[in-house]
């Protein structure tokens, strides 16, 4: 498409790649005259503003020259240092002589613009050329390329710089331009102007028997060429056919042609800095400028039309004084003048480098490699890099440093150092109660934590009772010489009579009624449990001081209303109080409620003691929510912190109800999928399934981008040694169990802290309860990978292979696979009675349970007890386990249920633990619910 024209009969020079603007520098040929035939020569310079609609070029400075040229050529010297801002235009001239004028001087109108000259040629200077490459030190193999025109044939010599040895090469054919191999330095290019002849003739100097190609289109003699420093596989080539052609000089395809007028073009060049561009000179006085890119010539037609109808004036010639219509070109068929652009994409156009980033926090990066210029020929090899990208390693950090706390089971040292890093005193307090889920006697821990120390209490109350001993011992001397009346008043002989008939009830309201609460109480005991009780809710309800409500909840054991009544002040004391008291059962529901009045407080201080309460009462779902409102849980750190906490209770929960794991909510599924990502993002998919629901649909998405595909091996061992996985992580980042999160989320319900089994009661119990048996930490090998024996088999999609795992299910969906009926083996008949037994027991517990989450329970625990029955099809378990399982049973059908639990503390602690986790936690929670119910 023609953006721009010059009417000048000039030779032309482009500014240089590092100019801005662009310029276009025209010099009066001496080859040429205009239509004026004026003698007077000059030396103008143009600038190229594509914003312009016009097809005239604005002239940027002239000077008036002697001397007319016969080549022309714009060097980029001086630009850089800036010592000659616009470079040099060298010209050379008719008469021999060689002029070097400052570019930047004729632009600002100067009249002293040249630099030098020479005139040691004796005759025209038709050839120039600067060296585009700078001075290398030690490089001596430059070349010198020469064309000798004789009479015929024409030889072309190529010369070494430094021992002048040339490659001599006679072709049939006069030459009028040649041209070399921008990228490879041995080729170059040889224009014909001879009509019979009209070929380029491609030629490389280590194979210069013959063309490497020939390009044959023109139908008259070439005049020029022009290579493209941008994309070698550009040439431009004119001809006396009045055709510009762009060619591919590696495929002899001609790839464009350009609309030209129907006069010869005697120069053609590229724009060093928009490579796009080019410009031709013509015969017909003419300089135009174009773009291969494509476009439509209607806006220049129209300019035409426009610029010849002005030049004629608009008044009528005749003198009538009327004004002439503007000049109406005829109207043709409306047609579209597109010029359609080039058959391949140049290279300019081609990204030089890409970037995206991809799943896994992956950056994919690609860069276009320029081949090596000695093997043209080979195809250079398109690399694509993969790495990974971390921006968050101080999280990373802390991330690892919990999956190997969760891999090694050591969460008393973890807490220990979490809690001496805190930076503020509620987070120590956090930690420390997160702590206590991991010690010895937790509810005495607990107390401590409060400010309640056993031992300073009982220092205490002996102090205080020995300073008052010898005022009760003269007072106890005084009552004893008082003689006894049995009848001194009316109410003595009432009570009197009431004792001896007999009337327990009344004498205990008489001794009320007269305020003598201590003989009443007695009273009360020799009267029965049904009158104790009477009894102590009339005093309770009588006696109005500052620790009756609390003696009134020890003796009455009612600890609901304490919570729901007592000043959120005390909160450290109701806390304590339920520590010390609450029934196992009914512990984490009263620390719960204590935490959603505190949470509900308005004083910012009472609201963060509420997660102290979750804490205690086990309750993930409910320290979440808590943590999500309180805190700022957007930033990675923050993030972490918060899944720290929850991951660490969670295994608190687990250890205390013997693998049984809780319920997810709905916000802790967000927040682990929220936790998820981020590490995927940082690379570490493999942790990353760890923490996600097993649930969720994520879980497949991480699998399968964890995955390498895998033909189908004879076996999988072999598959795995030959076909290894495309990523692999240390084993050090992999747990050897996942964090406890299991469940469908539970969104939108009220507080229901998670029920506690027998384990838990262990652990939370009272003053003097026994100590939940801990089982010891499983023995592994360095870099295996053990996965958690609390997940069936059939739910386990990967194999493990080296500290890896390769997921199924990589090539298609898990439900496209047929599913296959697998037949089990039936029990031994000597083992019949175990599952009779154990199933027995759990619908007799489903039948009697009111509570729809015991009933929950007591599903999984059937689904679970299917791991024990595959292991008595097979015959895998030691002689021990199996008849401590028949000592159980016997115990479930004399409903001794306390010896079955005996049994089973003894079976875990003699046994391998790896061998008994699939059921043995969930007999433990059979056996509890049973004895509860009293079934």
């Amino acid at each position: 498409m023609k953006l721009k024209e010059i009417k000048r009969t000039a030779l032309q020079a482009w500014s240089p790649a590092q100019q801005h603007p662009i310029y276009l520098a025209a010099g009066t040929s001496a080859q040429q005259l205009d239509a004026t035939f004026s003698t007077n020569a000059s030396l103008e310079i143009f600038e190229l503003d594509l914003s312009d609609p016009t097809l005239a070029m604005k002239s940027c400075g002239s000077f008036s020259s002697p001397h007319r040229y016969h080549k022309l050529v714009w060097g980029p010297h001086g630009i850089e240092d800036q010592s000659l801002p616009s470079g040099v235009l060298i010209a050379g001239g008719e008469n021999g002589n060689i002029i070097l004028y400052d570019a930047s001087k004729i632009i600002a109108g100067d009249s002293e613009v040249i630099i030098s000259q020479s005139e040691k040629h004796t005759g025209p200077v038709r050839a120039l050329d600067v060296n585009s490459f700078p001075a290398t030190v030690g490089v001596k193999n430059h070349r010198l390329c020469s064309t000798e025109e004789t009479k015929s044939p024409t030889s072309w010599i190529v010369h070494d710089a430094c021992d002048f040895d040339g490659v001599c090469v006679v072709v049939q054919m006069h030459c009028s331009g040649l041209a070399w191999n921008p990228e490879v330095a041995t080729q170059l290019v040889l224009a014909s102007e001879d009509d019979r002849m009209p070929v380029i003739q491609m030629w490389d100097l280590r194979f210069a028997t013959s063309p490497l190609k020939v390009l044959e289109s023109h139908t008259r003699g070439v005049l020029a060429i022009a290579w493209s420093e941008a994309d070698p596989e550009l040439l431009l080539s004119c001809g006396k056919d009045n055709r510009i052609l762009c060619w591919n000089p590696n495929t002899a395809e001609v790839l464009y042609e350009l609309p030209t007028s129907t006069q010869w073009c005697f120069d053609i060049q590229w724009c060093p800095r928009n490579p796009a561009v080019l410009s031709a000179a013509a015969f017909d006085g003419h300089i135009s400028i174009y773009s291969i890119m494509g476009g439509s010539n209607d806006n220049a037609i129209t300019l035409q039309a426009e610029q010849l109808s002005s030049s004629f004036g608009n008044m009528d010639p005749f003198g009538t004084g009327k004004t002439l219509l503007p000049l109406q070109l005829p109207q043709t068929a409306p047609s579209q003048s597109t010029v359609t652009p080039l058959k391949k994409p140049p290279k300019w156009i081609r990204r030089p480098v890409g970037a995206s980033f991809a799943f896994g926090g992956k950056l994919v990066t690609l860069d276009n490699i320029k081949p090596a210029a000695q093997q043209p020929q080979q195809t250079a090899a398109h690399v694509v890099h993969i790495s990974q990208v971390v921006t968050e390693t101080y999280f990373l950090d802390r991330s690892n440093q919990l999956q190997a706390t969760l891999t090694a089971g050591n969460f008393l040292e973890y807490c220990q150092t979490k809690t001496e890093a805190a930076q503020s005193e509620f987070e120590k307090t956090v930690w420390s109660f997160l702590k206590v889920n991991f010690e010895e006697d937790a509810r005495g821990k607990y107390l401590e934590l409060l400010g309640y120390k056993k031992e300073e209490l009982a220092l205490k109350v002996f102090l205080c009772v020995h300073s008052v001993c010898s005022v009760e011992i003269c007072f106890f001397n005084f009552v004893l010489m008082i003689p006894c009346l049995l009848f001194a008043s009316d109410i003595d002989g009432l009570i009197t009579q009431a004792l001896l008939t007999g009337d327990y009830e009344a004498a205990v309201n008489l001794c009320l009624h007269d305020n003598r609460t201590a003989d009443g109480i007695i009273l009360a005991i020799a009267g029965g449990p049904e009158l104790l009780a009477k009894t102590q809710k009339k005093y309770f309800t009588k006696t109005q001081s500052k620790i009756s409500k609390l003696i009134s909840a020890v003796v009455m054991k009612d600890w609901l209303d304490i919570l729901e009544t007592c000043d959120l002040q005390n909160w450290k004391e109701a806390l304590a109080a339920v520590m010390t008291y609450a029934k196992p059962e009914e512990f984490s529901s009263l620390c719960g409620l204590l935490g959603s009045r505190l949470e509900a407080a308005e004083d910012t201080a009472l609201q963060a003691q509420a997660c102290l309460c979750y804490i205690c009462a086990g309750a993930v779902e409910q320290l979440v929510a808590y943590w999500a409102k309180a805190q700022d849980s957007s930033s990675p750190l923050a993030l972490q912190e918060l899944v720290e906490k929850v991951v660490v209770l969670q295994r608190a929960v687990l250890r205390a109800q013997w693998g049984v794991s809780p319920d997810m909510g709905a916000l802790l599924a967000v927040k682990m999928n929220q936790y998820a990502s981020l590490l995927a993002s940082q690379g570490s998919l493999q942790t990353a399934i760890s923490y996600l629901p097993t649930n969720t649909q994520q879980v497949t998405i991480y699998s399968s981008s964890l995955a390498s595909p895998l033909p189908p091996p004879p076996s999988s061992s072999a598959a795995a040694a030959v076909y290894p996985p495309q990523f692999m992580h240390p084993a050090s980042s992999q747990p050897a169990a996942p964090p406890v999160i299991s469940g469908p989320p539970q969104g939108g319900q009220p507080f229901s802290p998670p029920p506690l089994s027998s384990g838990m009661s262990f652990q939370h119990g009272g003053p003097g309860s026994p100590t939940a048996y801990l089982p010891p930490p499983v023995a592994r090998a360095p870099g295996i990978q053990t996965e958690p024996a609390l997940f069936p088999a059939s739910q386990r999609t990967g194999l493990h292979v080296s500290g890896f795992t390769l997921f199924c299910g990589l090539s298609q969906p898990l439900q496209s696979i047929p599913s296959e009926k697998i037949t089990k083996k039936p029990i031994p008949e000597e083992h019949m009675v175990l599952k009779t037994t154990f199933e027995g027991l759990i619908q007799k517990c489903l039948a009697a349970a009111s509570d729809p989450q015991t009933k929950r329970k007591l599903d999984d625990a059937h689904k679970r007890l299917e791991y024990l029955y595959d292991k008595l099809r097979e015959q895998t378990l030691s002689p021990a386990i199996v008849g401590g399982l028949h000592s159980m049973a016997r115990s479930i059908e004399c409903r001794c249920y306390t010896d079955g639990l005996n049994i089973h503390t003894h079976i875990v602690s003699s046994s391998n633990f790896s061998e008994t986790s699939a059921f043995m936690p969930v007999l433990k929670v059979v056996l509890t619910q049973a004895n509860k119910l009293a079934v």
